[in-house]
């Protein structure tokens, strides 16, 4: 069980229906799973006294993100929409960092990218961070291989100790393997991977 305290936030990756869901248009396999986990994580980090963020995506309907307009993703999480929408069975507080709605891409919680371009430009996240006095973060959510990985490399490059509980996560494998390449790549930058599932 993690030790959470003011100085440690749990950062809450995109559990949003098009991912978390079935019947979503990304939708993880597994990602249900991870549910009950994340809901008892954020309890025991609202006991320490722990920020609690969560991270949304938040794209235009048309953005080179996706694949109708140039990019690689069916549509999904769709600004308002049912798919953008948190997980019904998630418990969502007050903190939510929105990423990719200028039609960025958005994989981290901490920085987006302009597909065209290429700039990476801040989101709000890291100043929330700092003004809270954070030094570590527990990242759970989806997917290992996308946004908990992008996410959780961003933390290492800003300074922070980065821990990610395995059993809060689960990975899109859009190649089989990506998920277990992720924590290899997560570890290699001194990510912390808890709770490793066989």
């Amino acid at each position: 069980m993690t030790a959470f305290a003011p100085t440690t936030a749990l950062l809450v990756i995109d559990v949003q229906n098009d991912f978390a869901d079935p019947a979503g248009s990304l939708s993880v396999r597994g990602a249900a799973e991870i549910l009950p986990v994340v809901n008892t994580e954020i309890v025991q980090a609202l006991a320490g006294g722990a920020p609690v963020v969560y991270t949304q995506d938040w794209h235009p309907e048309s953005t080179p993100h996706f694949a109708k307009d140039g990019g690689i993703w069916p549509v999904h999480c769709v600004q308002e929409t049912w798919g953008a929408a948190f997980h019904p069975e998630l418990a969502v507080g007050d903190s939510v960092v929105r990423k990719g709605a200028n039609g960025e891409d958005g994989y981290s919680g901490f920085s987006m990218r302009d597909p065209t371009t290429g700039e990476t430009v801040p989101t709000a996240l890291h100043g929330l961070l700092r003004d809270a006095g954070v030094k570590s973060v527990v990242i759970v959510g989806l997917a290992t291989d996308y946004c908990v990985k992008a996410t959780a490399l961003d933390a290492r490059t800003l300074g922070y100790a980065a821990t990610v509980l395995a059993t809060g996560v689960r990975a899109v494998d859009l190649q089989a393997g990506d998920g277990e390449q992720a924590i290899a790549d997560m570890k290699g930058a001194g990510v912390v991977i808890e709770g490793e599932r066989a």
